[in-house]
């Protein structure tokens, strides 16, 4: 009888608790679109970002509109500061589907920066939130699109003459279009995981980007963006030929077709990242790197480029700040820890940047020029420079009996350098290639992961370092030099620097690719394998501990997939490709075919 009514009143209870969870989100969706609820978020974020308090109130002006120069209609939102003077600007162009979730950001962030006195713009780019047009194809038409944007800006009463620009990913793409820009141009930038070479970010090394083109292309290319099932995106990463996969997954997306189909730094590419636009940069810029975010290698050239290349001002004023972020997101370290969310961190800046540059706020938001997260310590350090003045390049050398395969092989990782030894050698079979274990890529699948069955394949080869009897700082660029042959005219070879943790434990540090011809081979298959063929691999840049304990270890092999797609060895047309081949690897380290990892160690 008890158990009946204990029952009843939990089916009572757990309805009601539904309903009240309906009513709350039905409340929360009411107070948004009154533009009450977006007051209340961004005073909460403003709290959270350590904000002063906010100094106006904040006027809603919907569905105002531009016309770029084709006839398309752009739609924006304005948030206006509750004030008769002219005000800084700060515009955002938002490439998202019109969704609670994005709703939601765009009305708290728009909220918070007007008030704190500026007139924010967030509009939604061609085909994107409420705008006009189609998104497919992306990019091409963000430059036009932009400029008459800002043209509409430098009409209108409530402009003061400065502009300022925030986002990641595409939302910096929106912003490197303009870049170069004058009268009416940009006053301050805020470009975040996203760089000027979007060729450099679906090509490293050569090789494409299967997994992070998968899913963007997936996610964007409806109206609505919805990240597939995990299950449905592997249906397409799987099988023959690569152009295919989108047909595989979902149907066929003309744009990701054009991404995989264009593997040469052609004219389609040079129409998408321009010229030269970090070096035309033309107010300074806050550039937001992740070391385990797939646009990092681009964006640090790019920051290197602003440094030695754009005007003198500019360049000084310009920062960099590298965090512990994927695309978008945090890293998950391996003791199960995270830091402070990427979104906190993503929009903590902006106000002090802003004010700095738009405002004439004699604080400098960043008075170093590089601020980097230093993993293993996990602690914030600024920098004098990028990569860093004392920074020691040192040699590991492979070694090896010949038998380095797997990670019970005898592979080793060594300072000191190699004698007469024997070659490794493994079978790369594009049809069962090493699967990717975290990295650097779009979606869910990135960050720090174990390493351990990877490394139990016989086509990875291993060499660890001795443990540790001190703690080594890598911080820097990263490179594989590699002596290799191979027996196939056109293959991969891969390099990753995992942490070896002393009860055996192994994760990723960072990861390289190279993709290259090696020419014909000759009548046996291994004629090609008797000359070595020296090749560098750089890997992702990277700042980690390794503590007293610890090992380095260096992995190679052919293929990380799906973070890389596989070269199928038969120098065909890799996009088209349904019949790969097997190819045999070998990797030479003996005194006069010398291999080496040069690691950016920092001293103490």
């Amino acid at each position: 009888m008890r158990t009946g009514l204990f029952r009843r009143w939990a089916r009572l209870l757990s309805r009601k608790w539904i309903w009240l969870g309906l009513l709350a989100g039905l409340s929360a969706l009411v107070l948004l679109v009154a533009g009450r609820g977006s007051a209340i978020a961004a005073a909460w974020l403003g709290h959270q970002l350590d904000y002063p308090p906010a100094s106006y109130g904040v006027r809603l002006e919907r569905r105002v509109t531009v016309t770029a120069p084709d006839g398309t209609v752009l739609v924006a939102d304005v948030y206006h500061p509750r004030t008769a003077a002219p005000t800084p600007t700060v515009l955002v162009r938002i490439p998202y589907s019109k969704q609670l979730k994005h709703m939601l950001f765009a009305r708290t962030v728009g909220h918070l920066w007007a008030s704190h006195g500026y007139t924010t713009v967030i509009q939604g780019t061609r085909g994107r939130y409420e705008s006009g047009g189609s998104y497919d194809p992306p990019f091409l038409n963000e430059a036009q699109d932009g400029r008459a944007t800002l043209a509409w800006i430098a009409q209108q009463p409530w402009y003061n003459g400065r502009i300022g620009m925030w986002g990641g990913s595409y939302f910096g793409y929106t912003q490197w279009v303009l870049a170069d820009q004058v009268d009416p141009g940009l006053s301050a930038l805020m470009p975040q995981i996203c760089s000027t070479d979007f060729y450099g970010m679906f090509y490293p090394g050569g090789a494409f980007s299967l997994e992070s083109a998968l899913y963007w292309a997936t996610l964007s290319y409806g109206p609505r963006d919805v990240p597939l099932p995990p299950e449905q995106l592997q249906r397409g990463l799987a099988g023959w030929p690569l152009v295919e996969a989108d047909d595989r997954a979902v149907q066929n997306i003309p744009f990701f077709d054009t991404w995989a189909s264009h593997t040469e730094r052609d004219r389609y590419w040079q129409s998408v990242d321009g010229t030269g636009r970090a070096r035309q940069l033309q107010a300074p810029a806050l550039l937001m790197a992740g070391w385990y975010d797939p646009f990092l290698p681009t964006q640090l050239a790019d920051f290197e480029q602003i440094r030695a290349q754009a005007a003198p001002p500019v360049a000084e004023a310009t920062r960099l700040v590298i965090g512990p972020w994927t695309h978008a997101n945090t890293v998950t370290f391996p003791d199960g820890s995270r830091p402070r969310n990427y979104r906190f961190e993503s929009i903590g800046p902006s106000l002090p940047w802003f004010d700095q540059h738009l405002k004439g706020d004699p604080t400098m938001a960043y008075p170093d020029p590089v601020l980097i997260y230093v993993m293993g310590t996990n602690t914030w350090r600024g920098e004098s420079a990028w990569p860093l003045p004392r920074t020691r390049y040192t040699p590991y050398y492979l070694h090896s009996n010949g038998r380095a395969n797997t990670l019970d092989g005898d592979g080793l990782l060594s300072l000191e350098p190699p004698g007469e030894e024997a070659s490794d050698r493994f079978v790369y079979d594009p049809q069962n290639p090493v699967p990717s274990a975290g990295g650097t890529m779009l979606g869910p699948n990135a960050g720090i992961q174990p390493q351990n069955t990877v490394e139990e394949r016989p086509d990875v080869l291993v060499y660890s370092s001795p443990p540790l009897a001190e703690a080594i700082e890598v911080t820097g660029p990263v490179q594989l030099r590699l002596q290799v042959a191979t027996t196939a005219p056109h293959t991969d070879f891969t390099a990753k620097l995992v942490d070896v943790y002393p009860d055996g434990r192994a994760y990723n540090v960072s990861e390289g690719i190279l993709r290259r011809g090696y020419g014909p081979i000759g009548s046996d298959g291994l004629e090609e394998a008797q000359t070595p063929t020296e090749i560098a691999i750089d890997l992702w840049p990277t700042s980690q501990v390794f503590f007293p304990g610890h090992r380095l270890r260096l992995e190679v092999s052919s293929s990380s997939y799906p973070r890389f797609d596989r070269n199928p060895n038969t120098g065909r047309d890799i996009p088209t490709e349904r019949q790969p081949v097997t190819a045999t690897q070998t990797v030479y380290h003996h005194a006069a075919a010398v291999s080496q990892l040069i690691l950016p160690i920092i001293p103490e």
